[in-house]
């Protein structure tokens, strides 16, 4: 696969959009105006875009433990257990002890399934609508510059 790399620059940006010299500025704000656009999109389904993704990532992955959820998703586990409860309290995922006491084990419940599923074609339609603006050689740019991002950050 062949990438062609424009340099970066003010043409076509808005005048709120104007390049920054800082990868995580320019990250973060591309973060927050992507959360926008799908939590809109999701409103409907009563889910916020971070529930959303927790759903998806233990409907996808299975049963997890809540550290290797932490480490998926780059969040600390203070976060994540803090962002969990309203979805347990809700009854969309439950959790059980692992092989220690410090160690959770995480899992959808089928109330979860079900809210996930009907979540779905919201979810479908702005992933589509994201991929459209984008068009399909600039969706696989962003996908994998920020799949290199993340494991970049990650290297030690």
């Amino acid at each position: 696969m062949y990438l062609h790399i424009m340099k970066r620059s003010a043409a076509g940006l808005s005048s709120r959009e104007i390049p920054l010299p800082c990868a995580c500025a320019t990250l973060r704000r591309a973060s927050r105006a992507v959360t926008q656009f799908y939590s809109r999109a999701l409103e409907a389904s009563g889910l916020e875009v971070t529930q959303f993704t927790f759903l998806q990532v233990l409907a996808t992955a299975g049963e997890l433990t809540q550290g290797r959820m932490a480490g998926l998703m780059a969040i600390d586990s203070t976060t994540l257990s803090r962002s969990l409860k309203p979805l347990e309290k809700a009854g969309w995922i439950a959790s059980r002890a692992g092989r220690d006491r410090r160690e959770r084990i995480l899992r959808l419940t089928v109330a979860g399934r079900k809210t996930l599923e009907q979540a779905m074609p919201l979810w479908r339609g702005v992933q589509e609508q994201l991929r459209k603006r984008l068009g399909e050689a600039g969706w696989n740019l962003l996908m994998l510059s920020a799949d290199l991002a993340t494991a970049a950050s990650r290297a030690r």
